[in-house]
């Protein structure tokens, strides 16, 4: 018998004329709908406004609450909606103005960001979406999301409750909100980054949107500015940690383990201090990922793999220096320790002396007190007695090939570090990740100046191509031809993003219901990512994919994630396609997309929570005995 959350799209696939129609996400065929009038246009998930065919009006009973008696297409609408958009004085005001859209019409929305995804894809992320997430209590019109706060454990559960049945959540984002995108503790505001999160994993993955939950496990903040605020809507009182915020997380976790046991658990923005600590405690038990942790490491070791084969390397020539070591910086150096233990046969001690890790102190030795996370990076502070070691003293001894900027110091890599890494390796890879734009290391135009060109550089946030007279960059081999006529070169930076790794990790998670997310999974998403790089064929071109592209990357992302779960055991759903291009007719399939689908009217007696409007909407719980 099919489950509340997937009648609605199990009996759509019928007629649908697809192989894989009969799938439980299948996006073909009709949907059933319960609603009418006005209770049908506030749905965001089944309104469709001014497009609304003549035929569905009269079923559902719209005539006289629409203009007009013809439909307009998907495509006037977001031209208007465009026109809109435009209209708004500033970056935040687009913002507000798109989540008012998302909550009147998911499609429209979804259709509007796809059409324009290289231009709005700042306005709903970063850095527009932490401006929104700072201004959360004074911007705030209603809820989105599940608000869970410490000081109601014994309540975690019943709260949880209301957002369905079993199968009616797919992917869970859930945040403490106290390191959200480079601007620190945002206590109860960090909700916005779920709800982003998912926004992404729908719009670069085709993520059912119904089918998510964004939460934010409120345990007070430390921020001096929320506890002053008078309408701070969160718990006006310093952080709890310790036991009593382990014993809350685990509550969470517990809950929304036995609510919703197919779920994939995404971990975002947690401090330093727990999010590490908190993979590494539920990622054996379960499907689960801390985008800060391993998303940054993905993409990172992706954009490194590219620049590898442009400059003619392989992973085992690595010489890696990770400036800024907290739960990014790790992360990423944990991902290329993987990748090179991994393709070398070699044990990760051995493959993390390739990786130096500098903190505050400077690098990080076994005199410096290293976190358990940095701990097999520290180097013996003996090798290191009486020596430099400031980023240019370590440039300048380790000789790298690879820098990595995590540190949210502006400015860090200075033409003098710069030069003292291209002066020994003929195209340096220059990673400055930190966000937002003003926090970042270094300029993508200055480091191609310092380098003459050379440096293959991917930012932590879009920049603009850049044009100088090197004439070498697009040659492959390292030699300095600069003789040879210095014409203009114009180099595309790409922006080392996570949204090209993350869902489609998640996606391959969900349709694979894998029971874990393991190393080997995330090789093969990265492994994915690097095979479509650009620069593969012209090394002026992007070390990644351009985010324009990044549901075809997601479509190779979960395939790759897919394949590795099910050659490990992990993958739980039956009659995965073996054949790769049936797996990926498998994927896509099952891929929202932001179309109208029909409605086909069904009564409310009876009717699933999907045909009643409830998906992602917290109500009354029809499960017995569970509250």
């Amino acid at each position: 018998m099919a489950s509340d959350g997937d009648a609605n799209t199990r009996s759509s696939g019928s007629g649908s004329g697809t192989r894989f129609g009969h799938l439980p996400l299948s996006t073909t065929g009709p949907l059933d709908c319960a609603l009418s009038g006005t209770a049908l246009l506030n749905d965001p998930f089944f309104n469709k406004g001014s497009a609304f065919p003549l035929e569905e009006r009269r079923a559902f009973g719209l005539h006289g609450l629409l203009p007009g008696s013809a439909a307009q297409t998907l495509e006037t609408q977001a031209r208007r909606a465009r026109e809109q958009y435009a209209s708004r004085p500033d970056d935040l005001a687009k913002n507000t103005f798109l989540t008012s859209m998302k909550e009147q019409n998911a499609v429209l929305y979804y259709k509007l960001l796809q059409d324009n995804i290289k231009d709005m894809f700042s306005v709903v992320y970063t850095p527009t979406e932490g401006d929104a997430i700072q201004n959360y209590s004074r911007l705030f019109r209603r809820p989105e999301g599940c608000f869970l706060s410490v000081n109601d454990k014994e309540r975690v559960r019943a709260n949880l409750a209301q957002w369905g049945n079993p199968e009616d959540i797919d992917y869970i984002v859930v945040t403490d909100g106290e390191e959200i995108l480079g601007i620190g503790d945002q206590g109860v505001g960090g909700i916005l980054i779920s709800v982003a999160k998912l926004v992404l994993a729908t719009l670069c993955a085709g993520v059912h949107p119904n089918r998510c939950l964004p939460v934010v496990l409120d345990c007070g903040t430390d921020n001096p500015a929320l506890l002053d605020d008078d309408l701070y809507l969160g718990l006006r009182e310093r952080r709890v940690r310790g036991a009593r915020y382990d014993a809350f997380v685990d509550e969470f976790v517990a809950a929304a383990r036995a609510l919703y046991p197919r779920a994939y658990i995404h971990f975002e923005d947690f401090g330093l201090g727990n999010a590490r600590r908190l993979l590494d405690t539920y990622r054996p038990r379960m499907a689960c990922f801390n985008d800060d942790v391993q998303g940054t490491g993905c993409v990172t070791l992706a954009a490194i793999m590219a620049g590898l084969r442009v400059s003619g390397q392989t992973l085992a020539d690595v010489r890696m220096v990770v400036f800024g070591a907290g739960s990014a910086g790790v992360g990423i150096a944990d991902q290329v320790r993987d990748a090179i233990a991994t393709e070398g046969g070699i044990s990760h001690d051995k493959a993390a002396e390739q990786i130096w890790l500098i903190d505050k102190p400077g690098l990080v030795t076994t005199n410096t007190d290293p976190s358990p996370a940095q701990r097999l990076y520290a180097k013996d502070a003996s090798s290191w007695t009486g020596r430099d070691v400031s980023l240019l003293g370590i440039v300048q001894a380790v000789r790298p090939n690879v820098l990595i900027g995590t540190s949210t110091v502006p400015g860090a890599f200075t033409e003098e570090i710069v030069r003292a890494m291209a002066a020994h390796c003929p195209r340096p890879i220059i990673l400055p990740l930190s966000n937002p734009t003003r926090l970042h290391e270094a300029k993508p135009a200055d480091l191609l100046a310092w380098t003459r060109g050379k440096a293959l550089v991917a930012t932590g946030s879009p920049f603009p191509p850049v044009t100088g007279p090197w004439g070498i960059t697009s040659t492959s081999d390292g030699n300095d031809d600069e003789g040879q006529g210095g014409h203009d070169v114009t180099v595309e930076v790409a922006e080392c993003n996570n949204s090209v790794v993350f869902p489609g990790i998640g996606l391959g998670c969900i349709l694979s219901r894998a029971s874990r997310l393991t190393d080997r999974m995330l090789v093969a998403a990265v492994r994915a990512v690097a095979d479509m790089s650009p620069a593969r064929d012209d090394a002026t071109a992007p070390l990644l994919p351009d985010v324009r592209e990044v549901r075809a990357v997601s479509v190779r992302v979960a395939c790759g994630v897919i394949r590795a779960a099910v050659e490990e055991g992990l993958a739980t759903e039956q009659g995965i396609p073996r054949d790769d291009a049936d797996l990926e007719e498998w994927v896509r399939e099952q891929m929202w997309e932001p179309r109208y689908r029909p409605l086909r009217r069904v009564g409310m007696e009876g009717a699933t929570r999907a045909a009643r409007g409830e998906l992602r909407k917290a109500g009354t719980v029809d499960r017995a005995g569970e509250l």
